[in-house]
């Protein structure tokens, strides 16, 4: 196997390197280390050790004469010293018998030494490759003889505890996956009029909408293994270790049928092959892998895969032709219904009032997920706590909402008067345009209490109900409600701010739609000026036109934006003296509710335009 060879190839090489230190080892520290010490004296003292017999062995040079003592305990030292005139010297030494006449003192046990030179430095090599080895195995997620198991979590329906009363808000998802509920129930049901399973379904849709949720609740309402693993776990630092991950999950998925094989992001090993050729090609050895053991199983046996993503667009074809991923089960953002469901869901893990209102909460979480509504239920209890209260009250999930969208009040935060009645004049500019058109959503609420994302003040509206498309009158009306506050800054101050850069991106943003995608343009009429890639990732879009086609729609974008702020200006000052009043109110109050501004407002009569 090839993943074996790569394996085969790093031990051969650590082995070389091993090899060549040993050798290095030998030949120049060794000698150094066994080498042992000589220390210098005078002949007297070779003298008098040899007539107390304490010398064992002894060597004679032309100007040096080495010698081995032994001590009473035992120990052996070696000395020199300096060979003298000395007739006698030869006559003394044939009386000891016991000396030994050597060449070299320095040999020694030649068992330590190999020991010491070759055994040892072998076995810390060893040690040391399966030292590393294991820290490999730690980061890829399994031990040193482990490679190519897929690492999947396995899971029953008891450690998920999950089912379909647990996912909310995506009635139309679940409903597509009721049947493969049902097949993994009763496969024989479908076996006997001759019906296969779809072998794949993939769920698309933004981030936090509950993809991964819904894998889980198909596998406990079946009561089925869970295999879960996620697309970059495939994704290794050797090339062939993501193919033969796939092949162990299938297999292992094989062994445990029925039962679901769920893989999160696959666009992370399932884009498009674009043909070009690079050093490293594991991501596509990873899908030609997956694609076959897709074609290989048998979904009469009951094995279904799941796969989940947010970039749909960037899959493989191959990967979604019938008889792989045979369905695309779209798990969209919740709808005002679908949102009330999750904020009732999520609200069971908490102690709440009675009488909480979450449709009205639901209303000012238009366009939330799923994980954003759970998230908003666990702000408003993480207030209570704070505010010393056991109950999640109606304020606490308001306040929430504020936070999920602008973030926490910075109540420290020091502005002046001056720049306050700037705020005030800025927000109740908004909140008047919006009230005197017909086509703009009802204020909610308007405040001067500067936020933590960065916000000096907001103004909130609230459709009553849910709507899923936008009329070009709304549209320019929500332009004509951003320039607003701009408006009221240029008629009261003579000037303005940079307070107004979120509403001029968010205008500008419109109306480059309207020109370049709705078709709400009378210079362009319906053309397609724009594509939009990632529509789950944030909707990027670049344009598929001519230079002098994008200079025409730049024109068009600003006499749009233009004509609204003219409009807003008009509005203004038509109710200058409900500017005026209102913006004194939100000062006086720093924060008001959509019924205090327009108990204000409509004390004397005003012409909708």
């Amino acid at each position: 196997m090839k993943n074996d060879k790569n394996i085969f190839k790093q031990l051969a090489i650590f082995s070389v390197i091993s090899l060549v230190f040993i050798i290095l080892f030998n030949a120049l520290l060794m000698p150094q280390l066994t080498k042992r010490s000589v220390k210098e004296t005078n002949y007297s003292f070779f003298l008098n050790q040899l007539d107390d017999g304490n010398i064992t062995q002894v060597k004679i040079e032309d100007s040096e004469i080495r010698f081995e003592v032994e001590t009473d305990n035992g120990d052996k030292q070696v000395y020199s010293t300096g060979r003298m005139d000395d007739p006698e010297l030869v006559d003394r030494l044939h009386k000891h018998q016991e000396i030994v006449f050597t060449e070299n003192f320095e040999e020694s046990n030649f068992l330590l030494e190999f020991l010491v030179s070759w055994v040892l430095p072998i076995i810390f090599f060893i040690v040391l490759w399966n030292i590393l080895m294991k820290g490999m195995s730690k980061r890829m997620g399994g031990n040193s003889m482990s490679f190519g198991k897929s690492n999947a979590k396995v899971y029953v329906k008891a450690q998920t505890g999950k089912t379909f009363d647990d996912v909310a808000g995506q009635d139309e998802a679940k409903e597509a996956l009721v049947e493969i509920v049902d097949f993994l129930h009763n496969p024989d049901k479908y076996a006997e009029i001759g019906a296969n399973l779809p072998k794949g379904a993939l769920l698309v849709g933004p981030p936090g909408t509950g993809k991964t949720l819904l894998a889980q609740a198909v596998a406990g309402e079946a009561n089925v293994p869970f295999f879960s693993i996620s697309g970059s776990e495939f994704v290794e630092m050797f090339v062939g270790m993501g193919a033969a991950k796939v092949r162990d999950l299938f297999k292992q998925a094989n062994e445990k049928a029925p039962c679901i094989v769920f893989i999160d992001e696959i666009d992370t090993i399932g884009k498009k092959r674009d043909g070009n050729f690079s050093g490293n090609d594991e991501r596509e050895q990873t899908l030609n892998q997956l694609l076959t053991e897709m074609d290989g199983f048998d979904g009469k046996k009951g094995v279904v895969i799941l796969a989940a993503t947010n970039r749909p667009e960037s899959l493989d074809p191959a990967l979604l032709r019938p008889g792989r991923f045979d369905r695309r089960i779209p798990a969209e953002l919740p709808d005002l219904a679908g949102r009330e469901a999750i904020l009732k869901v999520h609200a069971k893990a908490v102690k709440t009032e009675e009488g909480i209102d979450y449709n009205a909460i639901a209303r000012a979480t238009a366009g939330a997920s799923g994980a954003e509504l759970a998230n908003i239920i666990n702000e408003a209890a993480l207030r209570a706590v704070r505010s010393g209260r056991k109950f999640v009250s109606q304020s606490d999930m308001e306040e929430s909402v504020e936070v999920v969208i602008a973030g926490y009040q910075r109540k420290n935060a020091v502005i002046s008067q001056k720049e306050k009645e700037i705020i005030a004049y800025h927000e109740i500019g908004h909140a008047l345009v919006a009230a005197k058109q017909k086509d703009s959503a009802p204020v909610h609420k308007i405040t001067i209490i500067p936020r933590t994302s960065g916000a000096l003040g907001y103004t909130m509206q609230v459709d009553e109900g849910e709507k899923f498309l936008m009329t070009k009158e709304e549209a320019l009306a929500r332009i004509a409600t951003l320039t607003g506050g701009r408006s009221a800054e240029e008629l009261i101050f003579n000037s303005c701010t940079s307070g107004a850069s979120n509403d001029i991106e968010q205008a500008t943003k419109i109306a480059r739609a309207m020109v370049t995608r709705y078709g709400m343009s009378d210079k362009f009429d319906m053309i397609a000026l724009e594509t939009v890639t990632n529509q789950y990732l944030g909707g990027d879009t670049s344009l598929a036109c001519s230079a002098e086609t994008a200079a025409k729609i730049d024109e068009e974008i600003n006499s749009i934006v233009k004509s609204a702020h003219e409009k807003a200006v008009k509005i203004l000052t038509e109710n200058m003296d409900k500017l005026h009043e209102l913006a004194h109110f939100l000062l006086e109050k720093e924060t008001i509710t959509g019924e205090e501004f327009m108990d204000i407002l409509n004390k004397e009569s005003a012409v909708l335009l």
